[in-house]
């Protein structure tokens, strides 16, 4: 009964994670929510800033620190470990599900693209970025990582193992394609507002943090397969020459 216990628990965070991933693309996207980044602005200006940037680190502080191998020996006493990553995951969207019900929106235009052709490729850039994450999480085990593959496997009483370090797809170009995806979502728009300058700020500081604690975790997993990966490969623009040949994979984490 436990271990049926444990797979419904990791399917319905796997739900609420899918669901809160639908919810960004319109809040984002200004598409199809009814509150979105750049709705009406309520109340003062620097209370809207203050909360905002209260919701950001929030969700940064919970999505880091609870990814860090020292939190999960800690967190695993506690909550066990077939349920971990789902416990984590269910985490970060509610982090994300308060963001997006206490956002407030500030109001102004930092610049807004006329030219339909120009708006479309935009919107077209801000699809792709989309596209890219989802695709990054298939190639790197998507139900890794959102927790399912870890409770099928602990239903069916067999041992978690890690994933094989490979080089799927856009990790031959990038060490990170996913966070590409992410930074792509947040600066495409053909109508930059304050408040979703102010957003794509913060995330991308906090994207460029968080790439140098992932990496630190790899190096410490991996060793030196990583470090021959990161010398060759690029973190997030790639090369326009060609890459040599024999080169580390990258990193399923």
């Amino acid at each position: 009964m436990t271990r049926i216990a444990f797979f419904v628990y990791g399917l319905v965070c796997y739900l609420v994670s899918l669901g809160t991933f639908l919810y960004a693309v319109g809040f984002i996207g200004n598409v199809g929510v009814p509150v979105s980044i750049d709705s009406r602005p309520l109340g003062p200006t620097g209370v809207a800033v203050a909360t905002d940037l209260g919701l950001l680190l929030l969700f940064a502080l919970q999505h880091s620190v609870m990814a860090r191998p020292a939190f999960k020996r800690w967190w695993t006493r506690i909550v066990p470990e077939p349920i971990e990553r789902a416990t984590y995951v269910l985490a970060s969207s509610l982090a994300l599900i308060l963001l997006f019900w206490a956002w407030r929106p500030l109001g102004g235009v930092v610049w807004d693209v006329a030219a339909p052709a120009a708006r479309a490729v935009l919107h077209g850039l801000y699809g792709m970025g989309w596209g890219l994450v989802l695709v990054s999480t298939f190639l790197i085990n998507h139900f890794d990582l959102f927790g399912l593959r870890q409770v099928w496997l602990h239903l069916h009483g067999e041992p978690y193992t890690h994933l094989r370090f490979s080089t799927p797809g856009p990790y031959r170009w990038v060490r990170h394609p996913l966070y590409v995806g992410w930074l792509t979502v947040f600066w495409a728009t053909p109508t930059m507002t304050l408040t979703h300058l102010f957003f794509a700020l913060v995330t991308t500081g906090y994207i460029l943090s968080a790439i140098r604690w992932e990496e630190r975790d790899l190096v410490g997993l991996h060793g030196s397969t990583y470090e021959t990966y990161r010398k060759r490969v690029p973190m997030l623009i790639p090369r326009l020459r060609r890459s040599l040949p024999g080169a580390a994979p990258a990193p399923a984490a």
